[in-house]
């Protein structure tokens, strides 16, 4: 388990955040109407800063159910940062009202800026085993079966795109039976990108280079063994060798993050759990990155990665 000053790094700018997440809800909130009917709106014992750095922490330790991470840690060894904690059974109650909160967070302040450099992959999310798939209730009409590399599997697609330094640039949700090449989806994941986008041959599409070159955008992939070979740049030769830096964000989201698992009760779990794995990622203090310098030589620019 990391530091407590680690915690106390990642409380100071969740808070900071919710400090100005509030500050606009007063500003965009309205009179209410009289006559209208009132609820009861009673506040926590904990604020909405510590739930949101609680859900985060829980990513970046070696729990592996959040359970017993609550439990053990929250509530034994981090008693004196968080003296007002809920039981645990309240707090995975009031978690998924943190959603809104949670998604703009990533946008504003975990996401990085394009460079013109960006790799884009997608991950396998199964919510099941194989052999379950006729027992599985918990996402039985949102899941679907799919086929990756490593074959077949049910649950849902994670769409990602990073930059050069190992910075999420933008993500998106599908089912597992969803292309990866498909126009709609592609479209609204590289809304803000610009440059060239490197990729695997699973992107091999001339109607999806055309859709993204139209938008001001250069789609890069290895062709198949029996297409003709085209024309490249050496500098796109060499940074398409470098495709592997977001295969290994994938692994570590995976693998260090959590951000896959079976134990899932219910969706809207599911998806803080994907949010919290994803702002936890944005705080790793290495993320696999490419050291790349342009050095002109006769006219001509080598990129050395």
């Amino acid at each position: 388990m990391f530091s407590k000053d680690k915690v106390t790094e990642i409380f100071c700018t969740v808070d900071d955040f919710c400090k100005e997440f509030d500050l606009r809800i007063k500003e965009l909130k309205q009179v209410q109407v009289s006559g209208e009917k009132r609820y009861r709106n009673r506040c926590l014992s904990m604020s909405d800063s510590e739930i949101l750095t609680i859900l985060i922490c829980f990513h970046l330790g070696a729990h592996k159910t959040f359970k017993h991470y609550y439990q053990q840690i929250v509530q034994d060894h981090w008693a004196d940062l968080f003296p007002n904690n809920l039981s645990y059974n309240r707090f995975v109650e009031v978690q998924s009202r943190y959603f809104v909160v949670m998604a703009l967070f990533l946008k504003e302040k975990g996401l990085g800026k394009c460079t013109g450099i960006s790799f884009m992959d997608s991950t396998t999310l199964k919510v099941c085993r194989n052999q379950r798939i006729h027992n599985h209730k918990v996402f039985k009409t949102l899941a679907a079966r799919g086929k990756s590399s490593m074959g077949w599997f049910f649950g849902f697609k994670l769409h990602l795109v990073c930059n050069e330094k190992g910075e999420l640039l933008s993500f998106y949700l599908t089912k597992g039976n969803v292309d990866d090449r498909n126009p709609k989806h592609i479209k609204k994941l590289t809304e803000q990108l610009f440059g060239k986008i490197y990729a695997d041959k699973g992107y091999l599409s001339k109607a999806l280079w055309e859709m993204l070159f139209a938008d001001g955008m250069q789609l890069i992939t290895k062709v198949r063994k029996n297409m003709k070979g085209h024309i490249m740049e050496l500098k796109d030769k060499l940074l398409l060798r470098k495709r592997a830096i977001i295969e290994t964000i994938n692994d570590e989201l995976k693998n260090l993050c959590q951000i896959e698992h079976t134990r899932h009760r219910s969706v809207n779990n599911f998806i803080m759990n994907i949010l919290g794995a994803l702002i936890a990622y944005c705080f790793f203090p290495k993320k696999p990155s490419l050291n790349i310098e342009e050095v002109k030589v006769n006219q001509l620019s080598l990129t050395i990665a």
